[in-house]
């Protein structure tokens, strides 16, 4: 399973509130496409949602976020990390 950082971009004012639903929403659905959405950051003042999550394919991705209602608008793979 690669790793792949998402983002999302219009999201203006989101709150705590309507990311963690959109999170679970996600998280609901992910299994269907082997999909696991790890962690999700917003910044209400850009609009932009960042999602990391682990996934056979980008495709996969965009799959689960399109049926949840928030399609991606970029993704990228994230081939190196360190903690």
């Amino acid at each position: 399973m690669a790793t792949y950082m998402d983002v999302h971009t219009g999201m203006k004012g989101i709150t705590t509130e309507q990311l963690a639903a959109a999170h679970r929403a996600d998280l609901a659905i992910e299994k269907d496409e082997g999909v696991h959405f790890q962690r999700a950051w917003a910044d209400p003042v850009s609009g932009h949602v960042y999602c990391l999550s682990e996934a056979p394919s980008a495709e996969a991705v965009q799959r689960i976020h399109e049926r949840t209602g928030h399609p991606a608008a970029e993704i990228h793979p994230v081939p190196i990390t360190v903690s």
